[in-house]
């Protein structure tokens, strides 16, 4: 694929090796370059830095432990985030949600994929009745079969994103927009809700101060993958963004 990085090139057989572990992604192939390419990149910077490491894995860990550091989260920020949030941090809240999805994967057009999504969702806002009709029609989910169904969730269990959504909505409400995440479109309507017991910001304020941190440190590892691209020779490929397995 006359793909390099820094002068050392990334040829067809290491594609073929890192291709398996991104079966799921939106573009395997785009994704599996991207993630080789990083990975060169991390590796040149450990071995220029002198960083040690038993194997690739420790090095590139070594390597952001050393030059990625973010402060703690601070108490005020973990009383914003409670305050704003009060949906996440009810004990024994649930919903029991259905959902279409619009899944995204190199043979599907993104322009017409979202075009599909909408016009079901325009459908479903007319006739909402029809839910488990078009679930069974146009999901790529395995719940297209139950209708949709996603059965009974509580807090944390789906991507954030999705997990917001679902416990903004009232019961019986269909969302008024498609709802985008990293598999594609989705169209969620929540049944039935369970409201739980709001938990004491004391109670939870560890919880939330980790995941400030972690998203802290996942903001400032993408800023140095940013970095690193920016300053290297890179041949045969575009990097468009430094979202990576390598910093999830």
């Amino acid at each position: 694929m006359g793909i390099s990085v820094n002068g050392i090139d990334i040829d067809d057989a290491d594609i073929a090796q890192e291709l398996p572990h991104h079966d799921s992604a939106g573009n395997p192939l785009k994704q599996a370059v991207h993630e080789l390419v990083l990975r060169r990149l991390l590796l040149d910077e450990a071995e220029r830095l002198g960083v040690p490491g038993g194997s690739d894995d420790d090095r590139i860990e070594a390597l952001f432990a050393q030059e990625v550091r973010v402060p703690p989260a601070d108490d005020a920020a973990c009383r914003t985030f409670h305050a704003q949030r009060p949906q996440l941090f009810r004990s024994g809240a649930l919903v029991e949600a259905r959902h279409i999805l619009f899944q995204v994967t190199p043979e599907a057009p993104l322009e017409l994929l979202r075009a599909t999504a909408q016009a079901v969702l325009d459908a479903l806002k007319l006739a909402p009745e029809r839910f488990g009709e078009l679930a069974a029609q146009y999901s790529n989910c395995p719940s297209g079969a139950l209708g949709g169904s996603l059965g009974q969730l509580s807090p944390g269990q789906s991507v954030p994103e999705f997990d917001a959504l679902l416990f903004r909505l009232e019961a019986g409400a269909l969302a008024g927009h498609l709802l985008e995440t990293r598999f594609g479109y989705h169209i969620v309507q929540v049944q039935r809700r369970v409201e739980g017991q709001a938990m004491p910001y004391e109670t939870v304020q560890a919880q939330i101060a980790d995941r400030l941190s972690r998203a802290a440190w996942q903001r400032a590892v993408h800023q140095y993958l940013h970095l690193l691209v920016g300053r290297a020779d890179i041949a045969g490929v575009a990097l468009e963004g430094t979202a990576s397995a390598l910093v999830q």
